[in-house]
């Protein structure tokens, strides 16, 4: 069966918020032009928003200058910040620390606590209402190159092949999306960026890319422990002073609260769960009252993009660009991306159209301008300050590396910025020591009021996997999970995973084997980030498989 072939003048990969404004400033300005210009998204959720996890306290500076009237459209940002909370923990107790000592940059006033999937819906509204095409539901899983070796669009998975790669009765082709440019907006670890990436050799003078891994949950709380607008942040307990990570709790309306947990994925002892240092952390007598007579809604988890600056990529190849998190736009110490996401969005659709409306260019060449605009932006602006901040935590630890990254961030609250850049010391997933040498963790069991386990958990992510399909979580060698993974680290992947994909079957006078439940599948990228060996290949599974988050 032949694929049928779409064509566009820019296409975009994922409705996140990078690639719907993209697609929005692209329609804005060929509406001022009075030009025309055909845009499309593909989002591989079953709907704008299924895919999106995020805290998110969000800084507006992007959207006020996208969509200058967007409380008068309506958009769900509807609970400013009033309060900001910044708590060491240890394991008995905690320290209050004044927001007057912590450096300007990492309070919210101004921003708001928002669900980042209820932003992009109605951002996927805007999109609609200007004419942008939005295909939900559609796995981009192939680059298509033109014979020059400039990207010439993508094409959708095949639909209705099972297990054994066999087509079943449903076997539909997927379709193929031409394109003068290409914008991928994948998120974190996109599995088509990482080809493009590689292929253009777009890291060849970055540092490597860092990362975190990202939980959340969204609890209904007691209306004695809810208050509207309260931003509460940590370091600390249950992690120890040498593994990187922080707690969250942001007060939305309605009663609802967001907790999450960040794990930085540098970190050493195979043994530790993040998860489970998740589900410690709401232990806390800091943490807990707030989930008092409260009701847990929803759950999912997300790698983060933590490099910053140093692990930019070239941002552009020929035929296209990142932006968002697939170019890896996280400011660290704000925990905010969205901002910085969609602004690379507006600046992508700035060059790509005038490449086409004004040089009346024809295409697959690369966008010079957005590099040149993306240099001088705010974006850039906004990781160079906070450069340091990442590696220094990483290099010496909580106390020493926060003492450092406030005396830098402070300085350049004055003007001064320091004339070095820190460099990220190694890739995440060549972190980890071997068992032998390191210190099992016991965790505490679920208690089912306050705690879960995985399984219980991801029934609130609304997963959705058809069955009888290809596993996407690829082994490239499949017996090293046993004779190395195993061997030498007692099989992390069963830990790190959020989601219980990765079990280690011991049947009795056999050898033990690597079970891959791909059902359970959160898409959180861990898998394919900290495999000691990147032997796991994360790839799209079906298009609308997935999660598909509820007002995360």
């Amino acid at each position: 069966m032949q694929r049928d072939v779409m064509d566009y003048d820019v296409l975009i990969v994922g409705a996140g918020p990078a690639g719907l404004c993209a697609a929005i400033r692209l329609k804005q300005l060929a509406v001022a032009a009075n030009q025309e210009v055909s845009v499309c998204v593909l989002e591989k959720g079953a709907q704008v928003g299924a895919h999106i996890l995020s805290g998110a306290v969000i800084d507006p500076i992007a959207l006020n200058e996208l969509i200058p009237d967007w409380r008068e459209r309506g958009a769900p940002l509807h609970t400013p910040v009033t309060e900001d909370r910044f708590l060491l923990l240890s394991e008995t107790g905690s320290t209050n620390i004044p927001t007057t000592l912590l450096p300007p940059l990492m309070r919210n006033h101004g921003n708001y606590i928002a669900s980042l999937g209820n932003v992009c819906r109605w951002l996927g509204e805007q999109a609609e209402a200007l004419g942008v095409e939005i295909y939900p539901g559609f796995a981009a899983a192939e680059v298509l190159y033109h014979d020059d070796g400039s990207v010439k669009g993508i094409a959708t998975g095949d639909m209705g092949i099972n297990k054994e790669g066999a087509h079943k009765s449903s076997y539909t082709p997927g379709m193929e999306l031409h394109a003068k440019y290409t914008l991928i907006a994948e998120g974190v670890r996109g599995s088509l960026a990482k080809k493009i990436e590689a292929r253009y050799e777009l890291r060849a003078t970055c540092d490597v890319p860092k990362y975190g891994l990202g939980f959340k949950e969204l609890w209904r709380a007691d209306a004695a422990h809810h208050q509207p607008g309260l931003v509460l942040h940590t370091l600390g307990w249950p992690l120890d002073s040498n593994t990187g990570g922080g707690g969250f709790l942001y007060h939305l309306d309605k009663h609802t609260v967001a907790v999450g947990y960040v794990v930085h994925l540098d970190y050493a002892n195979p043994y530790l769960s993040p998860f489970d240092e998740f589900q410690r952390f709401k232990t806390h007598a800091a943490i807990r009252d707030t989930f008092t007579g409260g009701e847990r809604l929803s759950y999912g988890a997300r790698a983060i993009s933590e490099g910053g600056l140093q692990s930019l990529p070239k941002l552009t190849f020929p035929g296209g660009a990142l932006i968002g998190c697939s170019a890896g736009l996280v400011n660290v110490p704000r925990i905010k991306g969205s901002h910085n996401a969609m602004k690379s969005g507006m600046l992508a659709a700035e060059a790509a159209f005038h490449a086409i409306c004004i040089d009346d260019r024809e295409g697959h060449d690369e966008l010079t301008g957005y590099t040149q605009s993306f240099a001088d932006s705010w974006i850039q602006q906004d990781l160079d300050t906070v450069r340091n901040v990442k590696p220094a935590l990483s290099r010496w630890g909580l106390w020493r590396g926060m003492a450092y990254a406030g005396v830098d961030l402070w300085l350049r609250h004055f003007g001064i910025r320091l004339p070095w850049t820190l460099r990220h010391s190694g890739a995440d997933h060549a972190s980890l020591q071997p068992a032998a040498a390191s210190t099992p963790i016991t965790y505490p069991k679920a208690d089912g009021v306050l705690t879960f386990d995985r399984l219980n958990s991801i029934y609130l992510s609304n997963l959705s996997h058809e069955e009888d399909q290809p596993i996407h979580l690829k082994l490239e060698q499949p017996q090293l999970a046993i004779e190395h993974n195993l061997k030498i680290y007692d099989a992390p992947e069963q830990r790190y995973c959020p989601a219980g994909v990765y079990e280690i079957v011991r049947a009795p006078e056999q050898q033990s084997r690597l079970q891959i439940n791909a059902a359970n599948c959160v898409h959180c990228k861990a898998c394919d980030i900290k495999d000691p060996l990147q032997n796991i290949n994360w790839v799209t599974p079906e298009g609308g498989s997935g999660p598909n988050y509820v007002d995360m």
